[in-house]
């Protein structure tokens, strides 16, 4: 018989305090060796001893691309959780095979809690053809707890948008209609009163907002529009407008909004070249909204030779928060970075090897790694 290694002899207080000098990606790794290790770093008192010691991860999550089909009822389909941590330039993978669910779908992140769909295992009731339940979960990959959020119909995960913030909000929004959930555990809904289905929308602070299309069938017109989402009777959105903007929504092609640092907004877009139709872009640009002024400037544009390759490519996707945002378009095979905490002349970079085949649209989210983050 083997003799266990002498570490595992040592007291968990030592062994603790052995562990919680290493930075946190490497104690995660270190998990996996064996059930010794699993065990002994994730008890609540070294989590706890971390979530003093260690300030969280802020990485980059991507979503599974070509997860559509509702109706694939595999259940070998617990894809790892795919992360880029840009401060180190690594990839990482979370397993998600401690939900007892098949296909979770991540969508959403806050404060580090990672919200999903996700169908139960058990087999469906009845009539197989009915579209499978989904249900909202939360949780913390990282320590592998979970919570499930009460129950949504199917229509709600094909076509919602999830909202989250720090206070543990979560909102589900679409064109006709907005759900919300705070700590009550139960869903409010209200009518949405907004004039087109709602692009990019970010929750910031206690409000809620969006672009919507109010131009004609053959030229689009976006405005912003916003929310406050407080435990009312209504959620009524209006729109947001300043005369001094003048037509900062007209230079953009179809602009995005990311969820900028404190309290601010970023409109991304394909910068035309002028006001005419089928005018071509120059370049990406992502303008920068200030909440308390009220007033707009320029955060960055994406350099030439780095646009080129999206020159080819009429839709990208945006995803991002902070002061960081990813570009993905089709054919790449990757990722565009703005990161705003690099030293100056490196903000704009390449991130490579992306999981799959990698010439898909990404989409993604920002993803705060936190040991403390309780579903």
């Amino acid at each position: 018989m083997e003799e266990e290694p002498p570490i595992y002899r040592l007291p968990h207080d030592t062994l603790h305090q052995i562990f919680s000098s290493l930075p946190l990606r490497q104690i995660i790794l270190c998990r996996s060796l064996s059930k010794f290790f699993h065990h002994l770093l994730t008890t609540p008192s070294f989590l706890h001893l971390l979530s003093t010691t260690h300030p969280p991860l802020h990485l980059l999550a991507l979503r599974h691309p070509h997860r559509h089909n509702h109706h694939h009822h595999s259940h070998n389909h617990n894809h790892p959780f795919h992360l880029f941590d840009p401060d180190h330039n690594t990839w990482l993978h979370f397993p998600l095979d401690f939900l007892p669910f098949h296909s979770p779908l991540p969508v959403a992140s806050s404060h580090g809690l990672l919200y999903l769909w996700a169908e139960p295992n058990s087999p469906r009731p009845n009539n197989l053809n009915s579209p499978p339940t989904k249900s909202l979960v939360a949780c913390n990959p990282l320590t592998r707890q979970f919570r499930v959020l009460p129950h949504l119909g199917s229509a709600w995960s094909r076509h919602g948008c999830v909202l989250v913030d720090s206070d543990n909000r979560v909102m589900v929004l679409t064109e006709l209609a907005a759900l919300y959930c705070n700590s009550t555990s139960h869903w409010l809904k209200f009518s949405s009163n907004l004039p087109s289905k709602p692009r990019s929308p970010v929750l910031i602070g206690d409000s809620a907002f969006a672009l919507c299309d109010v131009g004609s069938p053959w030229r689009s017109q976006w405005k912003l529009y916003s929310c406050r989402v407080a435990a009312a009777t209504s959620t009524a959105w209006s729109r947001l407008e300043r005369h001094e903007w003048g037509d900062v929504f007209d230079i953009l092609r179809r602009p995005r909004l990311v969820r900028g640092d404190r309290n601010r907004i970023l409109m991304v877009g394909g910068l035309k070249s002028s006001f005419s139709l089928n005018s071509p872009c120059s370049t990406i640009l992502i303008l920068r909204l200030d909440l308390d002024s009220l007033e707009w400037d320029e955060a960055a544009r994406m350099p030439p030779e780095m646009f080129r390759c999206f020159q080819e490519s009429s839709k990208f996707k945006v995803f991002g928060a902070g002061d960081r945002v990813c570009f993905s378009a089709k054919r790449i095979g990757k990722l565009a970075l703005w990161d705003h905490r690099a030293p100056k002349g490196a903000e704009w970079r390449w991130i490579d090897n992306l999981p799959g085949n990698g010439d898909g649209l990404y989409r993604g989210f920002v993803f705060e790694g936190r040991l403390n983050a309780l579903p």
